[in-house]
């Protein structure tokens, strides 16, 4: 009986041991010699028996368990090292062959002022679930030459991929070396911001192949998001109304309003996405109109000593921080106009100056150069390691502007070499590009300027006079060589049929500016329109049908004429631009013009064949 207890005591011992003990010990290394000296021990105090054996056989076989468990447990982890993923598969996961979902982005922002999203945008903070942010860090090289990035402002009369891919070669032929793509409506916003784009907006796969369009011909992409001001494209929306800063205007964001962040982390996402190589974005934030005027800028200014400055950056830096976060290694650009009028003190205290490079933009064809050197001074003071300048080639001399002035732009360029080669007077500040911006609209609603293909000969001029540092003979020789037409700055055309994409509409645009508008209004100076066919003529049905025949066949002439130049006119239009563009263009440059010879026909016609009777009552 002592046997069988010995046996029995001896292997619920083990059991309860296995039980209790093992799940501790099969972390240690070595306890395994513990488990065979007390079965050793238990052993020995046992009689031979048959019973006995039975139990050393069950003991042994536990104890094989217990040695091959411990031999296949990893080692202990060190504290403060993640453990592999993979090694988080297996008994403890449920659903070992799906894949686990990346843990979701943290949308809480960084700075003050930071709002959640609610209120009329609350949806879209829950819908635009923010993609993982990609981990690798884009490389930026300190010793590259400055960039001479072309501005596109896709906001008005943007091309149709195929002449981006006849102009993106002649760019660089010129001497540029990126392109600044504002896409405003024109990118393929998803999800709720699916309302922004416009109908004529370009696909996913269309931005892909801009993307490579402009790697072949070796220029680098910067995209811009408006991350503050002239946010009319996005605020015009009824959704969105609520987040302006003045009620009744579209220009700007309410820093203060609930959903603005998410906002505009939603748009800066988005374009990235579609953007993974990009080593710059551009966000924006001038000309902020309005800021300060909504009731919630105003309760912020009264608790906050009614710093405007520090207002303004509050939100910029908080878009800027959620950016370099979400994409680490990219680098910011931003307009400089609003952070021109904020002390180098409050601009430094908000941290900016890590976080993005101001760009200085003038567009005038002679530059204040003491204004800008003691804002290249303060820009230093306030420790921004890099920054940029802002040109134009066209676009920034009227608001209608139809035939961009040549000579104006020239003489802004040759300004801003003076403000280049002077760089070396600030040795803690590097000057890492110039933007030649080329404005499409003044604003969102404002008419359109100077089409594309009407400011490539001034771009031209521009781009080479930035390479040989002036407007040599050489240069002017390379731009007439390249354009395929002879450059007049003093008429400020390039005279010639031209070889540039574009070149067409370029010509036919010069002819309408000269010609249109001056032959309807000498025709409706002619002595017997002015006599015999005026607005009450017309009215009520009357006329010398003698009279008329002094100026009808010229009326119809004139009239064919550009019938049949309009019809071609469309036909280059529509190689390079969408319906929209050319119906606005039309509308606002031609049709008030043709509408009036169509008319003036119509009424000649009908009232000849009244052959003179009395007037209509």
């Amino acid at each position: 009986m002592s046997t069988l207890h010995s046996g029995e005591n001896l292997f619920i011992i083990l059991f309860h041991f296995y039980r209790t003990e093992i799940d501790v010990l099969v972390f240690q290394r070595g306890m395994a010699r513990t488990i065979l000296l007390r079965m050793r021990l238990s052993a020995a105090s046992m009689q031979p028996t048959r019973l006995s054996t039975l139990l050393r056989l069950v003991v042994f076989v536990l104890v094989v368990v217990v040695v091959i468990k411990l031999a296949s447990q990893p080692r202990q982890m060190v504290p403060g090292v993640k453990m592999n993923q993979a090694n988080t598969h297996g008994f403890w996961n449920k659903n070992p062959g799906k894949e686990e979902e990346p843990p979701k982005q943290d949308k809480s922002i960084v700075g003050e002022g930071a709002q959640e999203a609610k209120g009329p945008v609350e949806s879209l903070a829950k819908a635009e679930k923010l993609p993982p942010p990609p981990q690798v860090v884009l490389p930026q090289d300190p010793n590259a030459p400055p960039l001479k990035v072309v501005h596109l402002d896709l906001k008005g009369a943007a091309p149709k991929l195929k002449y981006l891919e006849q102009i993106f070669p002649l760019f660089s032929s010129l001497g540029a070396t990126g392109v600044l793509l504002e896409y405003e409506d024109m990118f393929p916003y998803k999800g709720e911001l699916q309302v922004l784009r416009s109908p004529y907006a370009y696909s996913v796969e269309d931005i892909k192949t801009i993307l490579n369009l402009a790697k072949l011909s070796k220029l680098q992409v910067i995209p811009l998001v408006q991350a503050f001001g002239h946010l009319e494209f996005v605020l015009k929306h009824e959704q969105y109304t609520a987040l302006r800063e003045v009620g009744d205007f579209p220009n700007s964001l309410n820093p203060h309003a609930p959903g603005s962040q998410a906002l505009i982390q939603a748009m800066v996402t988005q374009v990235l996405e579609q953007h993974p190589d990009a080593p710059w974005l551009h966000i924006g934030a001038d000309e902020v109109f309005g800021l300060g005027e909504s009731q919630d800028s105003k309760n912020w200014l009264h608790s906050h000593s009614g710093d405007m400055g520090k207002m303004y950056l509050d939100h910029v830096v908080a878009v800027a921080r959620f950016i370099v976060e979400w994409r680490p290694g990219i680098r910011l650009l931003m307009w400089d106009d609003m952070m021109r009028q904020i002390s180098a003190d409050v601009l430094k205290e908000s941290g900016l100056q890590s976080l993005a490079s101001p760009v200085m933009w003038f567009y005038a064809p002679k530059l204040n150069l003491k204004n800008i050197d003691q804002l290249i001074s303060k820009y230093q003071e306030v420790g921004f390691k890099d920054i940029w300048f802002a040109s134009a080639f066209k676009g920034a001399s009227d608001i209608n502007q139809v035939v961009t002035p040549l000579d104006r732009h020239l003489n802004n360029h040759l300004s801003w070499l003076k403000v280049i080669n002077s760089m070396a007077n600030y040795p803690s500040i590097s000057f890492r590009g110039i933007i030649l911006t080329g404005w499409q609209r003044y604003d969102h609603f404002s008419v359109l300027c100077e089409l594309l293909p009407v400011g490539i000969p001034s771009l031209a001029v521009c781009l080479k006079t930035l390479q040989h540092g002036a407007f040599s003979d050489k240069a002017q020789m390379e731009v007439q060589h390249l354009l395929g037409c002879s450059i007049n700055i003093e008429k400020g055309i390039c005279d010639g049929s031209g070889a540039f994409s574009g070149s067409e509409v370029y010509n036919m645009i010069l002819q309408l500016n000269k010609d249109l508008q001056k032959q309807t209004e000498e025709l409706m100076k002619h002595y017997h329109v002015r006599g015999s066919f005026t607005y009450y003529h017309r009215k009520y049905n009357f006329a010398n049908p003698r009279s008329l025949g002094f100026f009808t066949q010229e009326l119809q002439k004139l009239l064919a004429t550009w019938e049949s130049f309009l019809e071609n006119f469309r036909t280059q239009m529509e190689a390079i631009f969408f319906p929209d563009t050319i119906e606005e263009w039309m509308d606002e440059n031609v049709n008030q013009h043709m509408d009036q010879l169509r008319k003036m026909a119509d009424d000649a016609n009908r009232i000849e064949k009244l052959k003179g009777r009395p007037k209509s009552q």
